[in-house]
């Protein structure tokens, strides 16, 4: 059976909304791992790559800072990807937000509470640095964009064209719906897969 691995964004898990919504549209039909991501981007980056390894997905898909990981390694592993509405300047999202937070789904250890400082935002700023670093002319094809029209968090698409050849658009916002995610993204899933 098909594996897909789906990463969440940063204020989400595994739990959230879009992860659940695609366990249940592949239900039967593939695998989807839907694992919480580590706060911090290399260790999540870390997490991913064993996670990568030992799984052996067939495609990644993501949600912003999920697309953000995503991004780098499916390049690297030799996977398509789908990325939902990418957030690839996470400093940015970050910077106005320093502080406690708690997240929006939950997660698998029981832990809502986190905290955005300045160390984080500069783990984030140098892995921005060079996240296109493992985008190659095999890649730009196989890892597609996926925009809501109505996002008012990323506006990234721009970018993503620098790199990248394939976008799409969906009538939502930046997090999918169940609906958003069964209409938009499990068909362009399952073409990449």
């Amino acid at each position: 059976m098909k594996k897909i691995l789906f990463l969440h964004g940063f204020y989400a898990s595994g739990q959230c909304v879009p992860a659940k919504a695609l366990k249940d549209a592949f239900d039967g039909k593939a695998i989807v791992l839907t694992p919480d991501l580590p706060l911090h981007p290399k260790e999540a980056l870390a997490f991913i790559r064993d996670l990568c390894d030992h799984e052996q997905p067939d495609v990644i898909v993501g949600n912003s800072c999920g697309s953000f990981y995503a991004q780098m390694i499916a390049p690297t592993i030799g996977v398509p990807a789908l990325l939902g509405n990418p957030h690839f300047k996470m400093t940015e999202f970050l910077q106005p937000r320093i502080g406690a937070q708690q997240y929006k789904s939950p997660r698998v250890n029981g832990n809502q509470h986190f905290v955005i400082d300045q160390a984080l935002i500069s783990e984030f700023a140098e892995l921005e640095a060079q996240q296109f670093n493992g985008c190659t002319p095999e890649s730009k094809d196989c890892i597609w964009g996926l925009f809501g029209e109505h996002d008012t968090l990323a506006h990234f698409e721009p970018l993503f064209l620098e790199h990248y050849n394939k976008s799409y658009h969906f009538p939502g916002a930046h997090t999918p719906t169940e609906e958003e995610t069964k209409t938009w993204y499990v068909p362009l899933i399952e073409k990449l897969i």
